[in-house]
């Protein structure tokens, strides 16, 4: 009997168009002798759709033809079965689900949100849980935790939309403290996006307000010297964690962009009036494995691991790492707990493809709740059944 497996993507996110590539190009590779796939859409306006045909990159085009395809939804837990259930006058049961595997990116969906949601509903699912999704979207709450683990950070502050307007040049003099350039953040998003670089004064106050159109937290970090940026992806859980290649980035600007990321090349996300899925990531912008000293290497590897398990990370994610070309000292960037294209292209294929990536995913999501499940969550006594309200009411007045 194959595995009813609901994919959720989508969102009310920056990142959202982002999420439904690399959800369409999961979905793709994944095995269907094993998976009854159900694609569930979260639109921006935050309604949820399903329908086979949504698993059709092109018809998100138009999303008001897509309307068309897809049947308004609701998951909810009855009886110990995961239910998607139609929404509107006639509600109906569409299927129910097994498990589900979010590819969500960014802020309302990536940052716990949903996963949340999920562990309210009590349905198994692959990836982080609510801890590990919010310390992996908020870079200043992370970046507290690593450095209180002694992990290799860059310097940097932070601060709130609130406090930059009322005293600005507080703020701005303890930046000038980094020493120019540094680079200006909105603290919970992905995708390099509203990221910039500042070598004064002026682009700094310019690169804050445009920062802060995205974000109300603000994050700014000193720049690294003669940069070389890397990634590594970690694969697992608490228990144990299984590192990818490296890949070393090949930076057409001073930091990684949105473009170099997705676009790359001066290409589309459309070819012949079609969305192709394979242009997820300009994979051309990379090295892999990256030209490193054996023992960079072996430090990355390292940090990637031990990142992935203070984070409290599970699944699959993508650990950033900075290296100062002087010196070879390297630095913990930030992790992306649902990377793009979920790193597949880390790995190297004759061992790890992209279908195999997916089936050890979704096994680690079943083995970590079935452990979860062998875990006290409940009582069977009913303390309720002997309290005394009206004891407890004149108590609380003495």
């Amino acid at each position: 009997m194959k595995l009813k497996l609901g994919v959720i993507f989508g969102g009310a996110t920056v990142e959202h168009e982002i999420s439904i590539i690399t959800a369409v190009q999961a979905m793709e590779n994944m095995d269907k002798e094993k998976y009854d796939i159900i694609p569930i859409y979260i639109s921006k306006d935050r309604n949820w759709y399903t329908g086979k045909l949504l698993m059709d990159i092109n018809l998100y085009k138009n999303f008001d033809d897509l309307k068309g395809y897809a049947k308004k939804c609701t998951l909810y837990h009855k009886q110990g079965k995961f239910i998607l259930q139609s929404i509107g006058f006639l509600k109906k049961n569409i299927t129910e689900l097994d498990l589900v595997f979010p590819i969500v990116h960014g802020n309302n969906a990536e940052d716990g949100t949903l996963a949340g949601f999920l562990d309210t509903i009590g349905i198994p699912y692959v990836g982080s849980k609510v801890l590990g999704s919010a310390l992996g979207q908020d870079k200043v709450v992370q970046k507290q935790v690593m450095r209180d683990s002694k992990l290799p950070i860059v310097d940097y502050i932070w601060f709130y939309d609130n406090e930059y307007y009322i005293d600005k040049d507080n703020i701005l003099k303890k930046i000038e403290k980094l020493s120019y350039p540094v680079i200006v953040k909105p603290a919970t998003l992905g995708s390099s996006i509203g990221i910039k670089i500042a070598n004064n004064q002026t682009e700094l106050d310019e690169a804050i307000y445009e920062a802060l159109r995205y974000d109300n937290k603000i994050i700014i970090e000193k720049m690294v010297s003669n940069l070389i940026e890397v990634n590594c992806a970690v694969l697992g859980n608490y228990e144990y964690q299984e590192t990818s290649l490296i890949a070393q980035m090949k930076l057409k600007n001073d930091i990684l962009t949105f473009d170099d990321k997705y676009i790359g090349n001066g290409k589309t996300a459309k070819q012949n009036n079609s969305i192709k899925t394979n242009l997820t990531l300009d994979t051309n912008g990379f090295t892999i494995p990256a030209k490193l000293k054996p023992e960079v290497e072996n430090q990355i590897y390292d940090l990637a691991k031990q990142t992935f398990r203070v984070l409290n990370l599970s699944g699959i994610a993508r650990i950033d790492f900075l290296i100062d070309g002087n010196n070879n000292k390297v630095y913990i960037n930030e992790p992306n707990t649902i990377p793009g294209s979920l790193s597949f292209y880390l790995f190297d294929k004759n061992i790890k493809n992209y279908s195999k990536l997916l089936d050890e995913l979704i096994t680690l999501a079943i083995k970590d709740y079935k452990n979860k499940m062998k875990k006290v969550t409940s009582f069977d006594n009913n303390v309720l059944s002997t309290y005394n309200s009206n004891a407890g009411l004149k108590n609380s007045y003495k």
